[in-house]
C-alpha cells in the first residue's frame, strides 16, 4: 500500500459539485492499494500515519502527529500513485490492486484511522474528483508499505 499524506491548514474533496470530505487542520492521505495487500497492511499503514509527527510542538520541531492536535484526515483514493514510469511516456498501473479490491482496502484503511481515534472524512472511490487544500509548510511524506522492514 502506497500513501502521500500532506499536512494541511484545510482540505477538501468534490464529486460533480458536492463536497464529500472537508476537513481542518490534518492530513491529506491519498492511498494506493497494491497488488499483494490486505487488511493488516492496510491496518498497520494507517497506524503509522495516525503516529506520524509531522506537526510543530512548542519549539517549532516537528515533533506532533495528528493525534496529538486533536486533528483530521481526509483519505481519498489515488490509484495513480502505483504508476510505473520506467519506460516510455505512459505510466502503466499493472500493480495497483484490481478495483474490487482497492476500494475494499482504501475503505479498511479509513476504517482504521477512524479506530485510531481520528475524525476522518472521505472521497469517492472511482470518481472523479477534485482536491483543494491548503498544504501546511509545505510538509510532504511518502510512505510505502513494502519498504517496512
Amino acid at each position: 500500500m502506497r500513501v502521500l499524506i500532506q499536512r494541511v491548514s484545510q482540505a477538501e474533496v468534490t464529486v460533480e459539485g458536492r463536497s464529500t470530505g472537508r476537513i481542518g487542520t490534518g492530513l491529506l492521505v491519498l492511498v494506493c492499494a497494491m497488488g499483494g495487500d490486505d487488511r493488516a497492511t492496510a491496518e498497520r499503514l494507517a497506524g503509522r500515519v495516525a503516529r506520524l509527527r509531522i506537526f510543530r510542538d512548542d519549539q517549532g520541531r516537528m515533533n506532533r502527529s495528528v493525534q496529538d492536535i486533536g486533528g483530521a484526515a481526509l483519505v481519498v483514493s489515488q490509484f495513480t500513485l502505483a504508476a510505473d514510469t520506467r519506460t516510455g511516456n505512459r505510466p502503466g498501473f499493472s500493480t495497483a490492486a484490481p478495483p474490487d479490491e482497492g476500494e475494499r482496502l482504501y475503505l479498511a484503511f479509513a476504517e482504521a484511522l477512524r479506530a485510531q481515534g481520528l475524525p476522518v472524512e472521505t472521497g469517492e472511490f472511482g470518481a472523479d474528483m477534485k482536491v483543494s487544500l491548503v498544504n501546511d509548510g509545505p510538509v510532504t511524506i511518502w510512505m510505502d508499505s513494502a519498504d517496512r522492514s
